[in-house]
């Protein structure tokens, strides 16, 4: 199961903890002698967050979306002892993350990304557990990152820092540009800003050459134009019920409901995804997020590579030499 493989990855450590966020820089004062404007408070998102659904994805309320899961299991049920759900696969429901079936048909698809799927899909349904990032112990990258349920986020004056329950991190510069050819690394150059209430972070230079790339669960590939542009903001229940809602929808909830009884403040992340060698068109994305524990528990994978429900040893990274 899915669920067996990643939990069992977990060992309890402790991380840094938050820092709180900084005073935005006023404006400069105009020629009359008087601020132009002055500065929005920055809002304070240094905590860590949860959003535990799988696959990830709350789809828009309207307009071209994610790639969805084509196998459904018919009800909501936590997992079992087993990391599972362990309902039938159905064509109604929430997504089976069992059997990971991506929507090839989708019209956000070019036609040999939308082979690509189907073939993931096909070995999906033959009941093999087909390689990705999460399951062989690669970096995720961005954005298959999402599938880390917990982030924490931390604000410094120059940049952001947020790390994922995996041990894994991405480093966001703030108020610089991109370089004119940025080099390509796995969590690409992400470069943000705050507007008003909301964080922007712009990502590009995604690393294509490496095993593994997808963006998704599904096998989704991409290209070296991906582009995503992120858009964090505190938000009350009011202003997500009807995400979570569609979370409900399409998400397997391994915790249960952990979202409709929270009144507090939300974290909601709205994401657009463009890839011009893969998509038809840009597509949107949100993922609501809870407040989770005081920090975030590190998670080691290579330590123990042997895939029990394959019965062979997962393609996890290695030396060729020490490092020392």
């Amino acid at each position: 199961m899915y669920m067996q493989r990643d939990f069992l990855l977990f060992v309890a450590m402790a991380t840094a903890a938050a820092m709180p966020a900084m005073a935005q820089t006023p404006a400069a004062v105009g020629p009359a002698g008087s601020e132009a404007h002055r500065a929005a408070p920055i809002p304070d998102f240094s905590r860590v967050w949860n959003h535990p659904a799988f696959p990830w994805f709350e789809p828009p309320v309207s307009g071209p979306g994610p790639i969805t899961n084509l196998s459904r299991w018919a009800e909501q049920r936590p997992q079992t002892e087993g990391g599972s759900a362990a309902l039938p696969a159905s064509k109604v429901g929430v997504s089976n993350y069992d059997q990971l079936v991506g929507d090839y048909k989708s019209p956000i698809l070019q036609p040999w990304a939308a082979a690509v799927v189907k073939k993931f899909g096909e070995i999906s349904l033959a009941g093999i557990t087909y390689p990705n990032p999460s399951n062989q112990c690669w970096p995720f990258g961005m954005p298959f990152i999402y599938k880390q349920f917990l982030m924490q986020m931390i604000q410094e004056p120059d940049r952001i820092i947020m790390l994922y329950n995996g041990d894994q991190l991405r480093r966001v510069r703030l108020n610089q540009p991109h370089p004119s050819s940025p080099t390509p690394s796995w969590y690409g150059d992400s470069v943000g800003r705050y507007e008003g209430d909301t964080l922007v972070i712009d990502t590009v230079g995604v690393k294509t050459d490496r095993p593994y790339a997808m963006i998704d669960l599904f096998g989704t590939p991409f290209t070296d134009k991906l582009h995503i542009v992120e858009r964090y903001r505190l938000r009350d229940y009011d202003d997500v019920k009807d995400a979570l809602d569609r979370n409900r929808k399409e998400n397997w909830l391994f915790n249960g409901d952990v979202f409709s009884q929270h009144r507090g403040k939300f974290l909601q992340l709205h994401v657009t995804i463009e890839d011009e060698g893969v998509f038809t068109t840009p597509w949107t994305a949100t993922l609501t997020y809870v407040p989770g524990p005081d920090h975030i528990s590190e998670g080691v994978c290579a330590e123990n590579p042997r895939e029990y429900y394959n019965n062979k040893d997962s393609d996890v990274p290695k030396a060729e030499k020490p490092d020392f």
